[in-house]
């Protein structure tokens, strides 16, 4: 409205208009204004208020005078009652329980007269004044007034929530009325009722769209509110299904001149409309909504999707790390300037990338920010998502003048070797296909300092290296609160059997965790932990597959390891309840209530170590189904070590060349998010086989694949399974009638070659 009124000819056209009507006053003006350029809201009524201050702007910017207005203005204080509204009586101390809970839309001015009462003594910032289109309520029972809220415009500009909903400033100002604010929320102080203030938020949702309709003419898309977190925790927007999408910056309404004023918030939604951004007319994949994992994962647009956005201070360098990723993905194995093909201008541009300060902002976690947010999106589809984490070694011992390495083993001489140890966390599905690497940690170990005398449990679990393991589960409470339709479950191997982990699971259980014990621990019981559980009576019998391992000699950067036939291992399931003792260095907190898993192969063949696990898991265990569903999750924790070894050998991260840590650190995160792919690649074609080739090849890679097809007799590319199997034929794969599918080193391997073969097809000429 305000763009249209200071347009040159319309200015024109009301200073005409005071000059030609000098006793004309404002509302006069703003209503003659409104009918001429058809200012109406949905209902078709006029929207004088925003006519007149879009007016009272342009008057201060100095394009007319307008009449001098005619009432003077209130006092702006609220009407209210002359005594405090009586307190509720026996509410009950849970919300199912209140008799009569409704809530009361604020109509008449007796209503209004107690809201503002409610809030005015009762709420921390008062009773408003509120902002725009309007609408109060207030929480009735047969108990008595319990509280009350309110809705009014939403925030002009937010940071966190616009890159959430994914508009541009166009895009925000045409639509901006459809987000509406949650302005108000009280429960009153002498309320202390269990899942009440959820209970309210639900029927307000189920409320507001109608009635706000009712009153303006539209239905809201999104509803918005903040939490100031030095208050409050939101646990009950959380628990009524609201979505953190980030911080405000303390800014208040209107911008940078208030910087400082204002409490830093979080900011929670509810979207009214599913399909919100459809009716914005925003693109498919906009924001940071759910994101299916089919989609932009095709060769043209899947690096930019899982990196255009890393912020690395300069827009030039996140185009060069795009475009470095890209060329880098056709040919993993290789080094960059192979996969460059030798252009010198590529090439020399991909090292000033990576030879950037070391206090620049291209770091590991700038470069990874992106994909974590697309893996976020990805997991918000998911009903369960498994969050795996492990960590491994990087050998870089052959770089004699890197800087900044530390010391990750000694040889049979004792002769150190210098690396990096990496610590990450991987998001699959409960299938076991990968969403995406959620969180990485890249450190140079250092030796104990050999002054430090403390014995191992005085040392604060801050100062381990364990501690990496604490922060991942941390790192998975945060991304569950602002995902609550997802059931977040991280799996952990033995490393991360210690009490502390545990501990700090007890403080905040918005996660699950499934850890393989490797300590026969203390109980509450007679019996240590594993005694405890053998003793129980088996529950079920099933069979397990073992896959067949190869035998590895050693090597510099990798241990020996024997051969393992393929077998199927007939296994015996028992679990039960436990509570662990605490360490004696923890004697002052509460035994910890845990689930534990056992399974044993009663009968193994001869000179066969028998399969055995202990699981530990904070899920609730009633059934030997559920019991089984535990096992079949913790099975899918090989999905990391799957993803190390293409980081290693499908990715030969371990040679990189770098002079500084750092900078391995920039290559370790390009190829971590170049090994996901891989990982997704090999197993779309078992998990989705009917899916389209498309999906992840390209028109030209599809040609490429049909005439490989036909000049062999093959199969046609004609769904993403066959796709797969022939980029796998490719790479040497025989697929006779009882082999199993390709897995991910046969498929990198063909997919190396597949691409220098679409080089040549598109070089052909016509």
């Amino acid at each position: 409205m305000q763009k249209k009124l200071s347009q040159p000819d319309v200015v024109e056209f009301i200073n005409q208009r005071i000059a030609e009507k000098p006793g004309m006053n404002r509302t006069e003006l703003a209503n003659h204004l409104c009918d001429r350029y058809n200012f109406v809201n949905t209902l078709g009524q006029r929207q004088q208020s925003g006519c007149l201050k879009a007016l009272r702007k342009l008057e201060a910017k100095g394009l007319f005078e307008l009449p001098v207005p005619q009432t003077n203005p209130g006092t702006g204080k609220p009407r209210r009652l002359e005594k405090q509204v009586p307190l509720p009586v026996d509410v009950p101390s849970k919300a199912n329980e209140i008799r009569g809970l409704k809530l009361v839309l604020v109509e008449t001015e007796e209503q209004m007269r107690i809201w503002n009462e409610l809030h005015i003594r009762e709420h921390p910032r008062g009773a408003g004044p509120l902002v725009g289109r309007q609408i109060r309520y207030l929480i009735d029972s047969e108990h008595g007034w319990l509280g009350g809220l309110s809705f009014s415009s939403s925030a002009l500009q937010l940071r966190d929530r616009d890159r959430w909903i994914g508009w541009d400033s166009e895009t925000r100002q045409q639509y901006l009325d459809q987000v509406v604010g949650m302005s108000r929320f009280l429960i009153r102080n002498s309320v202390n009722c269990k899942n009440l203030a959820s209970k309210v938020l639900g029927l307000a949702m189920k409320q507001l769209p109608q009635e706000f309709a009712a009153r303006y003419g539209f239905e809201p898309l999104l509803v918005e509110t903040f939490v100031d977190t030095e208050q409050f925790r939101g646990t009950c927007f959380r628990a009524a299904n609201w979505i953190r999408v980030g911080s405000t910056q303390g800014m208040g309404r209107y911008g940078t001149d208030n910087f400082g004023q204002e409490t830093i918030k979080d900011i929670y939604v509810y979207p009214l409309a599913s399909d919100f951004r459809d009716q914005m007319g925003l693109p498919a994949g906009s924001g940071r909504g759910p994101l299916s994992f089919d989609v932009g994962i095709d060769p043209e647009n899947w690096a930019e999707q899982e990196f255009d956005a890393a912020p690395l201070g300069d827009k030039r360098l996140t185009k060069r790390l795009v475009k470095d990723v890209t060329l880098q993905a056709q040919n993993p194995s290789s080094s960059f300037a192979t996969a460059a093909g030798g252009d010198w201008t590529v090439i020399k541009g991909h090292y000033r990338f990576i030879e950037q300060p070391d206090d620049s902002a291209v770091t590991m976690k700038n470069i990874l920010l992106p994909h974590r947010e697309q893996t976020i999106r990805r997991m918000q589809t998911e009903d369960i998502v498994l969050c795996i984490q492990d960590g491994t070694d990087l050998n870089y011992n052959n770089l004699d003048k890197c800087e900044g390495l530390g010391i990750i083993g000694k040889n049979q001489t004792q002769a150190k070797s210098r690396g990096l140890h990496l610590h990450s966390t991987l998001a699959v599905t409960d299938q076991g296909l990968p969403l995406g690497v959620l969180r990485t940690q890249c450190w140079a170990p250092t030796p104990r300092d050999k002054n430090d005398k403390r014995a191992t449990n005085k040392i604060p679990i801050e100062e381990k290296e364990d501690f990496c393991w604490i922060e991942g589960v941390r790192d998975c409470m945060a991304i569950s609160a602002d995902i609550p339709h997802t059931r977040l479950i991280s799996v952990m191997d033995r490393e991360a059997d210690f009490f502390e982990l545990f501990d700090e699971w007890r403080q905040n259980p918005s996660i699950d965790l499934i850890v393989r014990a490797m300590y026969n621990r203390r109980t509450t019981e007679e019996l240590k932990l594993f005694d405890a559980v053998k003793a129980t009576e088996p529950k079920l019998t099933f069979q397990i597959h073992i896959d067949r391992q190869s035998a590895r000699s050693k090597k510099s950067k990798q241990q020996e390891r024997p051969q393992r036939k393929e077998r199927i291992a007939d296994v015996t399931l028992r679990y039960r309840q436990i509570e662990l003792r605490p360490p004696y260095y923890h004697k002052d907190k509460d035994p910890i209530t845990l689930s534990i898993v056992h399974i044993v192969e009663e009968n193994p063949p001869e000179g066969v170590e028998p399969l055995e696990w202990f699981l530990l898991t904070t899920i609730h265990i009633s059934s030997p189904e559920q019991a089984q569903q535990v096992l079949e999750w913790y099975c899918l924790r090989w999905r990391i070590e799957d993803w190390h070894r293409v980081l290693k050998s499908g990715c030969k991260t371990e040679e990189l060349g770098y002079q500084t840590a750092e900078r391995l650190k920039r290559g370790v995160a390009i190829n971590a998010v170049i090994a996901w792919r891989i990982m997704l690649m090999t197993l779309l074609g078992r998990e989705t086989p009917e899916l389209p080739a498309e999906i992840l090849f390209s028109d030209i890679e599809v040609q490429v694949l049909e005439s490989y097809a036909n000049s062999r007799g093959l199969t046609l590319p004609t769904c993403l399974n066959n796709a797969v199997r022939l980029v796998a034929k490719i790479g040497g794969y025989i697929g006779r009638k009882n082999d199993p599918p390709p897995g991910h080193q046969i498929l990198w391997e063909g997919y190396t070659l597949f691409r220098l073969m679409t080089l040549g097809f598109m070089l052909r000429g016509p």
